[in-house]
Formats: structure tokens, C-alpha cells, sequence
């Protein structure tokens, strides 16, 4: 089984769908943090795209393991966090924190929808490294996701949607359960 964690309304193909909104195509309405459902070792791989910081900081190592408990020895996850390395640059290049707003709080349009904690990739490896992963990477999205009819926040540039000339804001990394 492959998970994609806290998806939304975005449908990722071959993949069983996880959220805290019902949605049409959830497969599982929970929050991420607890994938109480799924037994231990059952999945394959995983993607998560920009859920993770919406998880308390204190938190996040604790849910990592949680996401590690379910997937199989050797299972890979794909992780994708704001980038604060690639919002600071561009912050200090531009000067135009309104435009950072989303990406360091969130949307904050329901419940859900709020920040708590900011992501560079060594404090991602440190804290995949502590809840059992290894050989943490970035890794690029056109490799990973559908090349058509597919978008999240994974490809997220500024400018918007400027793939050849924009900043990635996403910091996009793959782990292997150890």
C-alpha cells in the first residue's frame, strides 16, 4: 500500500488517500499524526506534501515515528515542508513578507490550516534521523509526481508556477525506514 498523508482534495493515482477532511476520495479521515488503521509495516511508500508543519513542533519526531511504524523496512517516504532557507532568501532579496505569510503560518482559513513549526533540510534530517529513517536527500518533484494534470505544493516558486526562473519554496526530501 502507498499513503499519500494529509492530502486534501489533491488525488494522487495508485495511492490510498489520508486526511482529516472527508473528502470524496479519502480513503482514511484521520489526523496524520495517529494512523491507528493501518497495521504495522503494511506500507510500502509514503507521501506527504506540506502537512507536516501543521503538526505542533514538540510533536513532529513523535508523528515521523508514527509514519515510520507503518511503513515496511526500507519503505521510502516523501516529504515536502515550506523551505524557510528558500523563504529568508527570498524575503531578503525582495523584502515582501506579506508574500511569505502562507508559507511561514499557513493559510489559516479553517482549523487546520495553521504553521507551527519552520523546516530547513539539516533539521529535517535530524528529525527523520531520530524517528528511524536514513539516507535523507532532496529529491525534485518532476521526478516523483505526475508530469500532467497534477498540482501541489511540492512545485511551489516564487513567482508562482515560474519552474525556470522562480525559487522552489518547497523543501522536498526522500527517507528510508531503517
Amino acid at each position: 500500500m502507498r499513503l499519500h498523508i494529509g492530502c486534501g482534495k489533491k488525488y494522487l493515482p495508485g495511492f490510498k488517500h489520508v486526511d482529516v477532511i472527508a473528502f470524496d476520495h479519502i480513503d482514511f479521515v484521520c489526523d496524520a499524526r495517529r494512523l491507528d488503521m493501518i497495521a504495522d509495516g503494511d506500507v510500502s511508500e509514503i507521501y506527504a506534501c506540506h502537512v507536516l508543519e501543521h503538526v505542533e513542533r514538540d510533536e513532529v519526531v513523535n508523528v515521523l515515528a508514527e509514519w515510520g511504524r507503518v511503513l515496511r523496512k526500507g519503505g521510502l517516504l516523501h516529504l515536502a515542508v515550506p523551505d524557510f532557507e528558500a523563504v529568508t532568501a527570498e524575503y531578503m532579496e525582495n523584502r515582501d513578507l506579506m508574500n511569505m505569510q502562507g508559507l511561514l503560518y499557513g493559510g489559516q482559513t479553517y482549523d487546520y490550516n495553521y504553521h507551527h513549526v519552520a523546516f530547513d533540510f539539516i533539521s529535517v534530517q535530524s528529525m527523520l534521523n531520530e524517528a528511524g529513517f536514513s539516507d535523507v536527500v532532496r529529491y525534485d518533484w518532476r521526478s516523483f509526481l505526475p508530469s500532467e494534470g497534477y498540482d501541489d505544493y511540492s512545485r511551489s516558486y516564487l513567482p508562482h508556477m515560474d519552474f525556470e526562473n522562480g525559487r522552489l519554496m518547497s523543501l522536498n526530501v526522500t527517507a528510508v525506514k531503517v
